[in-house]
């Protein structure tokens, strides 16, 4: 596997030991539709959660949260469409995203952004 996607999958893998700390119920990881991906898919008990999350290295120029422009926000809210269609979901649900910075060492979480986006109006 090619080391951006190890430090990808390893961030993600982060992101969810953290959103399980805080109290998420961990739904799927890397939940696919056609060629759609939701990184995470979490309930705080209230709301269906969709996380994007994006991993940098500590040296990066675009900070991570925007690299994800309106193209990408269009993909996640499909396949957050075709997810509620095929599971049922009956729940508010919330768009965040999780930024990770990654060091020679070890992965921190820079910041969680809940409700970073809203799903557009067609």
């Amino acid at each position: 596997m090619a080391e951006k996607n190890e430090t990808g999958k390893t961030g993600e893998a982060v992101a969810c030991s953290y959103l399980e700390i805080s109290g998420y119920k961990i739904l799927h990881t890397n939940w696919r539709f056609h060629r759609y991906e939701l990184d995470i898919v979490a309930t705080n008990g209230k709301e269906l959660v969709v996380v994007e999350v994006k991993t940098r290295a500590v040296n990066y120029l675009l900070y991570p949260e925007k690299s994800i422009d309106r193209n990408k926000i269009k993909r996640i809210t499909t396949a957050t469409d075709a997810y509620i269609r095929q599971f049922g979901v009956e729940m508010p649900v919330r768009f965040d995203v999780i930024c990770l910075i990654k060091d020679q060492y070890s992965f921190s979480i820079e910041k969680h952004i809940e409700d970073a986006f809203f799903a557009p109006i067609r």
